[in-house]
């Protein structure tokens, strides 16, 4: 399985905020820009303790078993397969979605002397960073469940038997 780049997640976020900066611009020039939403902050900070809640989670599991304690439940590979999975698909989106409301924020800037303006640049603010919060949890849920064998320090090949 491919690990998380974050230059992948940088170019999808900044693609994304210029595209809907532009897009912000011309439709404010034709009508009404349409608001960002309050649940968009809300949701991405949820996927984020989700994501989080897994990390600490198969952490603590594996470390049990590492350890060999008695009545530790093991880990399914096949579950923490999914779970890396999970984690890499909403770091992407949450790099598109923040990308999107950070462009349609910064043109929000403009006129933040406007209260229902500068309330809807503070909900675009609060998206992007838990759109970060998003991302951060997905390399943490990634680092957790790498394999030992899929450590960089030997060339990323497997250690020979």
């Amino acid at each position: 399985m491919k690990q998380l780049r974050i230059r992948t997640l940088a170019a999808v976020f900044v693609v994304a905020g210029v595209l809907s900066w532009a897009g912000a611009r011309l439709w404010n020039a034709v009508g009404t820009l349409p608001r960002v939403p309050l649940a968009a902050p809300v949701v991405l900070a949820l996927i984020a303790v989700v994501l989080l809640a897994t990390a600490l989670s198969l952490r603590a599991r594996l470390k049990a078993q590492r350890e060999r304690r008695p009545g530790a439940k093991g880990v399914d590979p096949l579950m923490a397969a999914r779970a890396v999975v999970f984690g890499q698909a909403s770091a992407l989106v949450a790099a598109l979605v923040s990308g999107m409301y950070g462009g349609a924020g910064v043109f929000l800037l403009e006129s933040l002397e406007i209260p229902a303006i500068r309330d809807q640049a503070i909900y675009a603010g609060l998206s992007v960073v838990a759109g970060i919060g998003v991302i951060a949890a997905a390399f943490f849920l990634e680092r957790v469940c790498k394999l030992p064998e899929d450590d960089d320090s030997n060339g990323g090949a497997a250690p020979a038997a």
